[in-house]
């Protein structure tokens, strides 16, 4: 939801980042890369040692620095469909990191069944909720609604980790719940849609 309203705005903020970036060589790839390791490194040596608020920081300036590689290719005037496949692989892998962190933690030190099970669900979730979206592109169709989409899964789960960071109580709880039923819900949303635009292609072509 909020990719469909903050784009334009988070693209033309991060442009002239893009440009100094593309002017110093580069790649969109590398900057893909480079945001994902830094994301994947914070989650395994912060969050699941349960550093929860330095963790959420350095996830979350990787997270910004991954979003840079599409200013970067505008700045080069290059896209490919490689770089495409490549940025939304890397943004599975970030998510399973911050999420796996968070399930290690609690499997361990954190001792919380509870919260592991909703870290494993928002892992598993997220996961279809992105495969829901692949393959409706692959059919042809376009799929991009429901309530949580990435964007907001990391806002939540980032700001519900510093919180809890900083000693506030129950908010990653809180957070983590919260993405369980958001996550579930925006699955169905996506199918409901899928099924929706394939009802109306059959009908054309029937």
């Amino acid at each position: 939801m909020l990719n469909l309203f903050a784009r334009a705005s988070v693209s033309r903020a991060l442009q002239p980042l893009g440009e100094r970036l593309a002017r110093s060589g580069l790649s969109p790839d590398v900057v893909t890369v480079v945001g994902t390791v830094g994301a994947v490194a914070g989650a395994a040596a912060l969050l699941a040692q349960g550093r929860f608020f330095t963790g959420a920081v350095v996830i979350t300036v990787f997270v910004l620095f991954d979003m840079v590689d599409g200013a970067v290719a505008r700045a080069r005037g290059t896209t490919s469909r490689f770089g495409a496949v490549l940025d939304s692989t890397c943004d599975r892998v970030a998510d399973a990191a911050i999420f796996g962190a968070l399930a290690w933690w609690y499997a361990g030190a954190g001792q919380s069944r509870e919260l592991l099970l909703a870290a494993l669900l928002c892992m598993g979730l997220g996961a279809v909720t992105s495969y829901t979206k692949a393959r409706a592109e692959g059919a042809g169709l376009r799929c991009d609604v429901g309530i949580a989409e990435r964007t907001e899964r990391l806002i939540v789960i980032l700001v519900g980790t510093g919180l809890d960071g900083l000693g506030v109580p129950y908010v990653l709880a809180a957070a983590l719940w919260l993405l369980v039923a958001a996550t579930a819900v925006t699955v169905v949303q996506r199918l409901v849609e899928v099924r929706r635009q394939a009802a109306l292609l059959d009908a054309s072509t029937g």
